[in-house]
């Protein structure tokens, strides 16, 4: 990668903020990143744990990455953000389905852990997802933001900074479900599930390090908010602000409303 590609690079509060060329420039810049920190920790502890995203903004960081033939898969545990409920793991919309097909039956990491929102008992699945994060304590997680601000599915009508939970049932706000449908991932509102499983802000916020992807001109007005806002509920992505190892990568267009 070209460093001419890097057009800025700042800190607000404890966040760094990195603006690059385009989406494709920002996705390797963040695979990179993260496959040195893997690299590092696997020497240190011999094995890593990493938190994985979904949706349209990641195409570009998940290429990137899965390319990357010098990271150690085999001692890589991996999890997930969410999943819809009532959605099985060969719909076209599961997340589930979406990492098989992008990352995981590439690299072939040495563990994959999935929310299985078509559990036939719900909280049974929340427990046993909470217990594995308990177990697997999240090194790196790589995540995005929501054109309402949101991490996962922790819309701002749900989000809870302070959730004594890792693992929740959230109610999808409209704008939430209606950026599912932008994306192609459904052909209307109402085929997009009214609820789904999520880590909550405070499982990502226990992650040691935090790559946040976050391309697209869609996304700039929630990048702003985010950036310059309060540290509110009322833009859930603006609690990265207070984490000292979070990265938020960003392209021209979702820089768009940087001061």
């Amino acid at each position: 990668m070209k460093k001419k590609s890097l057009l800025k690079a700042t800190t607000i509060d404890k966040l760094k903020v990195e603006v690059y060329e385009s989406s494709a420039s920002l996705g390797k810049a963040a695979a990179n990143r993260v496959a040195d920190r893997l690299e590092n920790i696997i020497a240190q502890d011999g094995h890593a744990n990493l938190l994985l995203a979904t949706g349209a903004s990641q195409f570009d960081f998940l290429e990137a990455f899965r390319n990357l033939d010098w990271v150690k898969w085999s001692a890589v545990t991996t999890f997930h953000l969410d999943e819809y409920i009532g959605i099985g793991p060969d719909h076209p919309a599961s997340f589930r389905k979406y990492l098989h097909d992008r990352i995981i039956d590439t690299v072939q990491p040495g563990e994959s852990y999935f929310l299985k929102g078509d559990a036939n008992d719900i909280e049974s699945e929340i427990r046993r997802y909470e217990q594995l994060l308990k177990d697997h304590p999240i090194d790196i997680a790589c995540i995005g933001i929501g054109e309402n601000g949101h991490l996962a599915f922790n819309d701002p009508p749900v989000a809870d900074f302070e959730d004594p939970r890792l693992v929740k049932v959230v109610e999808l706000d409209q704008k939430s479900r209606q950026q599912q449908v932008d994306e192609g991932w459904f052909s209307g509102l109402g085929e997009v599930p009214e609820r789904a499983l999520s880590l909550t802000i405070p499982a990502i916020m226990q992650s040691k390090m935090i790559s946040c992807v976050v391309p697209d001109e869609r996304k700039a007005e929630a990048v702003s908010e985010a950036l310059y806002g309060p540290v509110s509920e009322d833009c859930p992505a603006s609690v990265l602000r207070t984490h000292r190892g979070a990265t938020l990568f960003l392209d021209r267009n979702s820089a768009s409303r940087l001061e």
